[in-house]
């Protein structure tokens, strides 16, 4: 290939680097740390266990004991994003719109734990829906594109001095080999 092409590649990959470092850095950094999300309570609070592995108690259990955690700041079911039902743990994990995670004992409706969940918050950091849901698709969906070039022009540029030198001793053999004649 051609001083050109490389010096073009080179322009490529390093252009390339500077556009995508700040969103690139924030997958990097929410990805190493989602990675590690079931060992860090800080990121996802650890399952509880509870009482029986038969769920017993109502939905109106569930609300009402969830109602009871101030931090959590649930009227009604509006205020709940979603319930985790873990009947081989025996628990419920009811999650609030604020993030805050309630696990309550599917038997007895005893809160187990309250903490805050920070999963989600690096999850929507990671794909970028945190910023707005446009940027998943016009900013870190580009930038995935232009770390996969970074890659194929970098592989590239490692391995091109190699492939010189197998050349060039290539065709410094076949000199040797003519000036033998």
């Amino acid at each position: 290939m051609s001083w050109h092409t490389r010096r073009d590649l080179r322009k490529i990959h390093r252009w390339g680097g500077a556009l995508i470092a700040l969103p690139f850095l924030l997958v990097l950094i929410t990805g190493l740390i989602l990675q590690v999300k079931k060992e860090v309570d800080w990121v996802q609070p650890p399952s509880q266990t509870g009482v029986s592995a038969v769920p017993t108690i109502s939905f109106d259990d569930i609300l009402s004991a969830s109602k009871t955690v101030p931090e959590a700041m649930i009227q009604s079911w509006k205020d709940i994003d979603r319930l985790d039902v873990r009947p081989d743990k025996g628990i419920v994990k009811v999650r609030a719109n604020n993030r805050w995670e309630i696990q309550i004992d599917t038997e007895t409706s005893e809160i187990l734990q309250v903490a805050y969940r920070r999963s989600e918050l690096l999850e929507s950091l990671h794909d970028g829906s945190w910023f707005h849901n446009s940027a998943k698709l016009w900013v870190f969906l580009p930038s995935g594109l232009v770390v996969t070039i970074l890659w194929i022009t970098g592989i590239y540029l490692f391995f091109t001095p190699y492939f010189a030198k197998r050349k060039n001793r290539k065709q410094l053999e076949k000199r040797k080999k003519k000036a033998k004649s």
